[in-house]
């Protein structure tokens, strides 16, 4: 049994890395910002994730939050972290095509977001 939990982690992990891309591999917010993540890119609609670069306003500090934003036209969203004044928006590409979908992938993140936080 927990040899099962462990070799199901350990995928979970392994795919996630595997979903991870892009020039910029930093997250807001350290391991926090990292679950964070992590928990969206598990999501089995969820094909890449992409950070972009931290925007800072003003000094570094403060309480992490995430929110998924709505889906452009093929589906794709956006995830906007903010820890303090500092941002980092990381995009989610989808296995979707339309905006519709994307707006149901949006919903079913917040979600999950919000119980996380």
């Amino acid at each position: 049994m927990t040899e099962n939990k462990d070799s199901l982690q350990e995928n979970a992990q392994n795919l996630s890395k595997n979903k991870l891309g892009g020039t910029h591999t930093t997250i807001i917010g350290g391991r926090a910002g990292k679950k964070l993540v992590k928990l969206v890119s598990q999501h089995p609609e969820i094909k890449k994730v992409i950070p972009s670069i931290i925007s800072v306003k003003g000094v570094a500090g403060g309480k992490l939050a995430g929110k998924v934003l709505r889906a452009d036209a093929r589906g794709n969203l956006r995830l906007l972290l903010s820890e303090g004044r500092s941002f980092q928006e990381v995009r989610l590409v989808t296995t979707v095509g339309t905006a519709d979908e994307g707006d149901r992938i949006m919903n079913e993140l917040n979600e999950i977001l919000k119980n996380a936080l």
